[in-house]
């Protein structure tokens, strides 16, 4: 009878109040959230630039982000008269989840938004997401804009996220979009993009990002948005207003 009567108390409602409004504030937001203090055995190419930039975060703003040039990754019009960049780490639950919402904003405002995607692997909490984000960038040299995105897609369809992905299906999904499983491991096992892949990181960090994902929306006059987290109802509703 003492089980069954703690097994009461456990199920009434006010019990369980403080804990569901924790989790449900953590799914709104949408964003892991990392500090210098967490950082203590960083990982090589990102360390200090965390930790620098964290110590000046006065300085940080999505004012700083960099231009958008040829070179970056675009989805939709280039043209467009609105312009997403989104910082995103490729083992972040939330950043999978808001892939699939980006997607849609722009297939819903074709020719309005254009979604440019760069790199922030948060090292602390996914160690493989560096080399998943350099992945990305092979699949561009060998198939282009189009097998960027491609990769990317395919990438969030199979990954369980946290750090779960198998590094050895890096290859298996470049030959299932359609590159050459050989020439990608070769581009893959170089090296090559860790640069790029630290650019990007620090011009997250130098735009205010603090966790994933992280947008800013470029309005046609040019102000600039930032949004923390996977909030694609945010993102609509600047974009409706910036028309």
């Amino acid at each position: 009878m003492e089980h069954h009567s703690e097994k009461q108390e456990n199920n009434n409602p006010d019990y369980f109040l403080p804990f569901s409004i924790i989790v449900a504030a953590a799914m709104i937001a949408g964003a892991w959230i990392y500090t210098a203090g967490s950082e203590k055995s960083p990982a090589k190419n990102g360390a200090a630039a965390n930790n620098a930039i964290e110590e000046d975060a006065g300085e940080a703003s999505a004012e700083n982000v960099k231009a958008i040039a040829a070179g970056d990754h675009i989805f939709g019009d280039p043209n467009a008269p609105i312009k997403i960049v989104e910082f995103s780490d490729m083992e972040c639950p939330f950043c999978k989840r808001f892939h699939f919402d980006m997607t849609e904003i722009i297939k819903n405002n074709k020719g309005k938004v254009a979604w440019i995607y760069r790199h922030y692997p948060i090292d602390q909490l996914h160690s493989k997401a560096r080399k998943a984000a350099e992945a990305t960038e092979c699949a561009n040299e060998l198939g282009g804009n189009e097998k960027f995105w491609a990769y990317l897609d395919k990438y969030f369809e199979v990954t369980p996220s946290n750090n779960q992905i198998n590094l050895s299906q890096l290859p298996i999904i470049a030959k299932e979009i359609g590159l050459d499983k050989a020439k990608f491991e070769a581009c893959l096992d170089s090296g090559k993009y860790a640069a790029h892949v630290e650019e990007d990181f620090k011009d997250a960090l130098n735009s205010g990002a603090r966790g994933t994902p992280y947008s800013i929306v470029i309005a046609p006059d040019g102000k600039k948005y930032p949004v923390s987290g996977a909030l694609p109802e945010q993102i609509n509703l600047i974009i409706d207003q910036a028309l």
